[in-house]
């Protein structure tokens, strides 16, 4: 007799429709769908299993900020279904990781339907991701104290204005260690306009800046995601590892951009501020 799988599941959630669609491929797999556009892919029984492509661009980095294994500290800015930290956990036993979402009731849809490991020690705050990066002493135990940071942060699949300027790039780079690493996921049109003045306004504030997308993609000729990585710390980035980590991913599919390549692909595009953006924070802080 035939069994049939788990269902879909729609439901409001703060920010929109979520939708949970499972994969009939694999048992315990799914795709969570936020109005309508894909925004994370979750196997419960595989979390090395990275279905979407910009995903394993950013485990790439992952894999190269410290020794292979290794515990780490991360913050996620944006949640979605968790991947990237069930990634890190699964790869990196023992790594202290905290996760800031705004959609608190899909943070509690994904904890309900997308459970966590029992052993994952992955702490979900419902903030927002501006303000934590930003946010000043007298808060101030998390300076310096990041091995890596992950932004990937949308609403109407579109990037905020506010996740997007030097002045949050600036409140990341306090938040990572001297050694830490900073990953962006970029979704970009044809052009990559966007993706170009993020790298500019990144190379504004980090001392080594780097672009991973697929060759076509980087060409301007394709709607896709681009992975921005960069350091604090002239040379931070460990290009060689990183390439040959981006091979072991993807078979050679995405191509680095570093150095003198960069300036090429930059093209004059200046970096992005919040007075260019029209942001206008209210203060995180108190009298």
């Amino acid at each position: 007799m035939a069994t049939t799988g788990p269902s879909s599941i729609m439901m409001p959630v703060d920010l929109g429709t979520a939708e949970f669609v499972p994969d009939p491929r694999r048992p315990r797999a799914w795709t969570l769908l936020i109005d309508g556009v894909a925004q994370s892919y979750v196997d419960l029984d595989r979390p090395t299993h990275l279905e979407f492509e910009y995903a394993r661009r950013v485990a790439a980095v992952v894999d190269v900020v410290t020794r292979r294994a290794e515990a780490i500290r991360a913050l996620h800015l944006g949640g979605g279904g968790l991947t990237l930290p069930r990634y890190v956990a699964a790869t990196r036993p023992g790594s202290a990781q905290r996760v800031v979402e705004r959609d608190a009731t899909l943070s509690e849809a994904v904890g309900r339907i997308l459970p966590l490991p029992g052993d994952a020690r992955i702490e979900v705050l419902i903030g927002d991701a501006r303000e934590e990066a930003t946010r000043p002493d007298p808060v101030g135990e998390d300076r310096g104290r990041f091995d890596l940071v992950v932004a990937d942060v949308y609403q109407a699949a579109q990037m905020p204005a506010q996740v997007a300027t030097v002045e949050f790039a600036e409140g990341v780079r306090g938040l990572l260690a001297d050694t830490g690493l900073y990953v962006l996921n970029v979704t970009d049109l044809p052009g990559l306009t966007l993706s170009r003045v993020q790298a500019a306004t990144l190379r504004g504030v980090f001392a080594d800046v780097a672009v991973i997308g697929q060759p076509g993609m980087l060409r301007g000729r394709r709607f896709g995601n681009v992975v921005l990585a960069a350091s604090p710390r002239p040379g931070g980035l460990p290009v060689s590892r990183l390439t040959a980590a981006l091979r072991d991913a993807e078979g050679g599919g995405a191509r680095l951009v570093h150095a003198a390549e960069l300036d090429d692909f930059v093209a004059g595009a200046r970096p992005f501020t919040d007075s260019a953006a029209g942001v206008r924070l209210r203060p995180t802080w108190r009298d």
